[in-house]
């Protein structure tokens, strides 16, 4: 029988795939639009959407400042960061190397801005297959997110 058999496998041991998939969300919390398969798109939407959907459960609570909370509020906040955290790595680097810290920009970024949304944070745009071996590539991004920076090179300044 298939009970409990959903999810793609990726030809990936259990831990090598979760390992994966929690560095895929990071860098899309991170940067909030990445590229990658189209199949890891797809499994990767339902992965951050449920993170978004932890955060963004909590209400005016996930982006409230900490000093402003009741003592039951800071329980709920802090049981959900460490849910949250339980599978998101806690730091992320920016494009520029700095440190950011990915929990509390899940739930105070991310949940402010998707509190009216009742679900679908994500699209999936299709690019075309890869140069090397043919695959699909997606780009996958928060429905909200920023407009693309230019990265400053050298030799563009220069």
């Amino acid at each position: 029988m298939r009970h409990g058999k959903d999810g793609r496998q990726f030809g990936r041991n259990t831990a090598h795939r979760r390992a994966m998939f929690r560095n895929l969300a990071a860098n899309l919390v991170n940067h909030e639009r990445i590229i990658t398969t189209d199949a890891k798109a797809k499994e990767l939407r339902r992965v951050t959407e449920r993170l978004i959907t932890k955060a963004k459960r909590l209400g005016v609570v996930a982006y409230t400042p900490n000093d402003k909370l009741s003592a039951s509020d800071k329980a709920k906040r802090l049981h959900v960061a460490r849910l949250v955290g339980s599978f998101l790595p806690r730091w992320g680097v920016e494009r520029d190397g700095t440190k950011r810290d990915l929990v509390e920009k899940l739930l105070v970024d991310l949940a402010k801005r998707m509190a009216e949304r009742p679900g679908g944070y994500t699209r999936i745009v299709k690019l075309g297959p890869r140069r090397g071996d043919g695959a699909s590539m997606s780009l996958i991004e928060l429905i909200d997110a920023p407009p693309v920076q230019p990265i400053e090179s050298e030799s563009a300044t220069a």
